[in-house]
């Protein structure tokens, strides 16, 4: 059965759940939030299956990855150079 609520934001940012929705939840519990423009998906973390916690830890690291390439934080080399800079590295 689908439940539908409203909350409203707080100047903190914080959001409370109803009452009415929060019977099995406990303080300490962690959540999955995903954006999509303007549709939030709220998830108990505890509830993710192993496989989908590592995808989610590998988008969030590709992310931070394409973050540092736009800030110019890695730099291009042929294969060649990466294959010489790797040998040198034993």
């Amino acid at each position: 059965m689908v439940e539908i609520e409203t909350a409203t934001i707080s100047s903190k940012g914080q959001i409370v759940i109803p009452s009415s929705m929060r019977k099995d939840l406990k303080e300490g519990d962690r959540f999955l939030i995903i954006k999509d423009k303007s549709s939030f998906l709220l998830k108990k973390a505890d509830d993710l299956d192993e496989k989908f916690k590592e995808d989610l830890e590998f988008a969030r690291r590709t992310e931070e990855a394409w973050k540092e390439i736009e800030e110019g934080k890695f730099k291009r080399m042929s294969k060649e150079e990466f294959l010489k800079e790797i040998r040198s590295l034993k």
